[in-house]
């Protein structure tokens, strides 16, 4: 890439994590060539190229299985928010200053030497987050900077949040609106994932983002705890953080673009949480055997971790065991033994019907204990064909 007059540096993420000696888990290069040179390089070096942001510039490199995105230095020519229209540089001093963030412009050459055109340097030194000259500027070039400069904050800062910075995301709050849900989701999901998740998230609350990103209330407590329990994911984390009752699952589906597998694990973590919370008299094992067939274990472990600590129904040892026994893989979780082709066996023709046996069957097999052996399963499978 360097050949022929042209110069190619490591740029942002990469920079960053080998000054902090973090994993570099993605390498990102800036470069004078013009993707169309970068792509005729490539090729002529036997290796794969991929198209994948060419009117940006952006050309990504496949080398012995690893990912490398190329892109060609820019310049912006005109922004609405969103995205950026540009025209392509030599200049790698006007390129790291249209970047977001300070820590997000440096560049190291091919000899190790750095060049930090914003004090980026200085910055990572110190643990704080800056954008590049003027905040709401750089912010109403493209408005998802409000969002990265809190996902930022959390997995790099130590000390409180950049003044100007959180000032200018304040006042420029209401470009939030023009941005997709996809793009929205992508940065929380992030900050819930990152170093100081917790400290951010109530950040954010205190300055009046959280609620308009949630549409709703937020249950701190219970999200604190569900962090600090290792190996949750971000949907566990929302969950924790964003569900009280499962209607709150089908808001948050519609508000942040959730999948249905996303959607599910949230809607069973509000109907295991309603169940812990307003159950009837103490839980016995078969509650919990009930809880487990019906929305699996991980989920009634998250929700147990997410109440610890608040006014629960009793648990009968029996119940404890039973949980631990599940949780620790000694008894296995019952699964719903009847499938479409068992009453298809006994003459019931393929179609709609099927599907609404499953359903009634699968609520008596619920109610009647979550029975497996084989006896069982061909009485309800019966009985269930009788009724027809």
């Amino acid at each position: 890439m360097n050949g022929d007059g042209e110069e190619t540096r490591i740029v942002g993420g990469a920079v960053r994590n080998a000054l902090l000696d973090r994993p570099v888990t993605e390498v990102d290069l800036a470069t004078t060539a013009s993707p169309a040179v970068v792509d005729e390089r490539a090729r002529r070096a036997g290796l794969k190229t991929i198209p994948t942001g060419i009117d940006h510039g952006t050309i990504t490199v496949i080398v012995e299985g690893e990912t490398f995105e190329v892109t060609t230095l820019r310049e912006d020519v005109e922004t609405d928010g969103r995205r950026a229209v540009v025209h392509f540089g030599r200049d790698f001093a006007a390129d790291a200053l249209r970047r977001d963030f300070t820590i997000n412009a440096l560049f190291l050459d091919r000899d190790g030497r750095i060049h930090d055109y914003t004090d980026g340097v200085e910055d990572l030194a110190e643990r704080q987050v800056r954008f590049i000259g003027d905040a709401h500027a750089r912010i109403r070039e493209d408005y998802l900077r409000i969002l990265r400069f809190f996902r930022f904050y959390a997995e790099y800062a130590e000390a409180e949040p950049d003044a100007e910075g959180l000032a200018a995301a304040g006042a420029e709050r209401a470009g939030l609106a023009i941005l997709s849900r996809e793009r929205i989701r992508h940065e929380l999901m992030k900050i819930l994932m990152a170093r100081r998740s917790v400290e951010t998230i109530r950040i954010l609350a205190e300055h009046g983002f959280l609620t308009w990103l949630l549409g709703g209330a937020a249950e701190f407590g219970r999200f604190e705890r569900v962090v600090a329990e290792r190996n949750t994911g971000p949907v566990s984390r929302l969950s924790a953080l964003a569900v009280m009752v499962p209607d709150d699952a089908d808001r948050l589906r519609e508000r942040l673009r959730l999948s249905n597998d996303e959607h599910r694990q949230m809607a069973d973590y509000g109907d295991v949480l309603g169940v812990l919370r307003t159950g009837q008299g103490p839980l016995d094992a078969v509650a919990v055997r009930r809880l487990v067939a019906e929305h699996g274990i991980k989920t009634l472990a998250l929700a147990l971790t997410a109440l610890a600590g608040e006014p629960l129904p009793i648990l009968h040892d029996d119940a404890k065991t039973a949980f631990r026994n599940y949780r620790n893989g000694v008894e296995p979780v019952p699964v719903f033994p009847l499938r479409g082709a068992d009453f298809m066996e006994k003459g019931v023709p393929p179609g709609p019907r099927i599907g609404r046996l499953l359903a009634q069957a699968r609520q008596v097999w619920l109610d009647s204990g979550c029975p497996t052996d084989s006896a069982a399963t061909q009485s309800l499978l019966e009985r269930m064909v009788a009724k027809l």
